[in-house]
């Protein structure tokens, strides 16, 4: 269990990520049933958007309460495998008892809803679950100020569920709703659940960032500040998607006739883009909150002159100068001196950060700054063949499989192809199964767009793998860290990640209007996602790790 415990600490990052996303769903279909799919039944005399409202509390809250029981039995066996501890002891501990009584919580609204019980105990058990969540958030290790942060924290969360937890619900109602005054009802009654949401989001936010941030150097100084900053660059963006949805319902209440397929497709954009959100609030839950990290900040001076740009190295170093080829070398020579088995040189999961040298540093640069070209390649040939003269830069995602092939060869060099440490081993370190990830989500989007572009794949379900899995990507890089015992230097390499995991998010939706909406907004979202292409390229063409 010992040797799980880094891994086991990643995917519980993405559990709960999932956590959020699935608690959301609850609450502001919850909300959503009262505020918009009960009235419109009162309204419109049409019954069946209760039912569907019901049917989507009842699965979020089916699988909320079993991602719950996941996550607490993944932190009950980490301390029972690594602690003298007994099941009385955990069993007993705060963050037990709070999430059994989410994941009960969220059992009881799944049967209840499927069950279409009273709407106002749904609104009683999600109020309770909130409240529940307040058990395993900051505010709960507060010594100061522990009501009013968790009344912010509950805020925050409510907020963020009434408007991206309603999203999904949202959504099915327009495509399950054809009557044009109908749409307009349901539009603008959705535009106003929507802004009370931003608003209460809104208050918990600027209470929670007064308490825990407090000053603005924190903001770029401390990872807690700085995955808060791209959080709101994150919600920047979904706010002028919404108000783009807000303009269109606006001339539908004027005009029933107005097409709706903007109010749709900017409906799923804003999903995903909430579930970015939703996992980049499940790292910064991980994180301890900036005002208590005084020492080891991280000055403006610093950032500046890391972000100044420098020639990219291409050039690699030998591999056996690294850190941990060269220490297995010298325990491998005095293990056969002394006919004994040699020591390994690094145990992933071992709980101890890998050995790095100088030329461990100059080994990451040239990986990025590689990746880089092939990147801002794959842009300036996307952007070639948008001109449409030149048919032969169709194959631009080729170059996909060729970066899938030098992250899988050099990514992780003290692994297998090319280290000692096997493959089975190393997936016990999140960053080898981040970099792994990473590969097969390049593999995939790679070949799916090839195939797309080349006509051998004709199922327009295909051209969706592209923004889906850069979506994706982009989402998982808000998680990624690098294994680093200076707490400045990994800051600072977050730094470039950001840019790069918000770049790949618009990326992402882009495309996917770009292939959803119609002409000539699609031909505009078009131009987008490679030119963010281009930008990761050249971020990364600039990455330093020193």
């Amino acid at each position: 269990m010992e040797l799980l415990l880094d891994i086991l600490g990643y995917f519980s990052v993405v559990l709960h990520g999932t956590i959020v996303a699935l608690q959301a769903a609850v609450i502001g279909g919850c909300v959503f049933a009262v505020a918009l799919a009960l009235p419109y039944a009162v309204h419109l005399g049409d019954v069946s958007l209760v039912g569907v409202t019901y049917r989507g509390i009842a699965l979020a809250g089916a699988l909320l309460g079993l991602a719950l029981l996941l996550s607490l039995s993944i932190r009950v066996s980490a301390l029972l495998g690594t602690l003298p501890l007994d099941g009385g002891d955990v069993i007993g501990a705060g963050f037990v008892t709070a999430l059994a009584a989410r994941a009960g919580l969220a059992a009881a609204i799944s049967c209840l809803a499927w069950r279409r019980a009273s709407v106002a105990i749904f609104v009683v058990l999600a109020f309770l679950l909130l409240l529940a969540t307040l058990g395993t958030s900051h505010a709960a290790g507060r010594i100061d100020d522990r009501a009013v942060l968790a009344l912010t924290t509950c805020l925050h969360i409510l907020g963020a569920s009434i408007w991206i937890g309603g999203l999904p619900y949202f959504l099915t109602t327009l495509r399950r709703v054809e009557d044009g005054a109908a749409l307009a009802w349901v539009g603008r009654r959705y535009s106003l659940i929507s802004m009370a949401g931003v608003a209460i989001l809104m208050l918990g936010a600027a209470g929670l960032a007064y308490f825990y941030i407090a000053t603005p150097d924190a903001l770029y100084g401390t990872a807690y500040g700085l995955m808060v900053t791209g959080k709101t660059a994150l919600f920047a963006g979904l706010l002028l998607l919404g108000l783009g949805n807000y303009r269109l319902v606006e001339r539908l209440r004027r005009d029933p006739a107005t097409p709706i397929l903007r109010l749709r497709r900017f409906a799923e954009v804003e999903i995903g883009v909430g579930l970015a959100i939703f996992f980049t609030a499940a790292s910064i839950t991980s994180l301890p909150p900036a005002v208590d990290l005084t020492a080891d900040r991280v000055t403006w001076a610093e950032v500046t002159e890391r972000m100044t740009p420098t020639p990219p190295r291409l050039t690699s170093p030998d591999h056996a100068d690294l850190a941990i080829p060269a220490l297995q070398a010298k325990l491998d020579a005095e293990a056969a001196a002394a006919s004994a088995r040699p020591a390994p040189a690094f145990v992933p999961g071992g709980g101890e950060l890998p050995p790095r040298n100088a030329f461990d540093v100059a080994w990451s640069e040239y990986n990025h700054h590689w990746a880089g070209l092939f990147v801002l390649a794959i842009g300036l040939l996307c952007l070639a063949e948008r001109t449409g003269r030149a048919p032969w830069a169709k194959h631009w995602p080729l170059l996909f499989l060729l970066l899938a092939a030098f992250l899988f060869w050099r990514s992780d060099p003290e692994v297998w192809p090319m280290g000692e440490i096997g493959l089975l081993d190393s997936l016990r370190d999140p960053e080898v199964v981040q970099h792994r990830l990473a590969v097969i989500v390049v593999i995939a989007f790679g070949l799916f767009e090839w195939g797309v572009r080349t006509g051998r794949i004709s199922s327009p379900r295909a051209a969706l793998v592209l923004p889906v899995m850069v979506a994706v990507g982009g989402t998982l890089l808000l998680t990624h860290s690098h294994a680093i015992a200076n707490v400045k230097q990994q800051l600072l390499i977050e730094m470039s990640h950001l840019p790069m995991a918000i770049l790949g998010i618009t990326a992402g939706a882009a495309r996917w209007l770009e292939l959803r909406l119609a002409p000539p907004a699609s031909e505009r979202a078009g131009w987008v996602w490679p030119i963010c292409f281009v930008l990761i390229g050249a971020i990364l063409l600039g990455y330093r790790e020193a």
